[in-house]
């Protein structure tokens, strides 16, 4: 018998990582689905597809790290989510980070007098720094 996983257990992982991003999404701020759509330049609906359990279709490998970072996985959930991704598309991670390394920069703004609107003041620049690196890498 071969250790290759079938069309049932690939399946099944699927399942196991769109459930785990369904329920992330779920325990999220109202809003976090349309900001993780505009991250990816796609619509809601395209969100609220890739959440879906039963939809067979793979989330890309490029929109892992938006997803990761939008809707705030904990460590352990995206061990889960990495574990289930990987055994139900193998080879889909091996050119994930095929193109130009990421890299960190901190800025200093200001405390704008609640959590809610720096929270939100942060978001704004983070998809800003994702749109601006999207449009860099088409214009190479």
């Amino acid at each position: 018998m071969s250790d290759a996983p079938n069309r049932e257990s690939k399946s099944d992982y699927v399942e196991v990582y769109k459930t785990i991003l369904r329920k992330i999404l779920d325990q999220r701020p109202s809003g976090t689905r349309q900001r993780l759509a505009t991250a990816l330049g796609k619509n809601r609906s395209f969100v609220s597809q890739i959440a879906q359990p039963t939809y067979p279709a793979p989330i890309p490998a490029a929109h892992l790290e938006a997803i990761f970072e939008i809707c705030h996985f904990s460590a352990a959930d995206r061990r889960l989510f990495l574990d289930a991704y990987i055994h139900a598309h193998p080879n889909r991670l091996k050119n994930m980070r095929s193109g130009p390394a990421l890299r960190t920069i901190k800025l200093e703004v200001s405390d704008l007098g609640s959590p809610e609107r720096n929270h939100e003041f942060d978001e704004l620049l983070r998809e800003t720094a994702r749109r601006l690196a999207r449009i860099a890498k088409h214009t190479d």
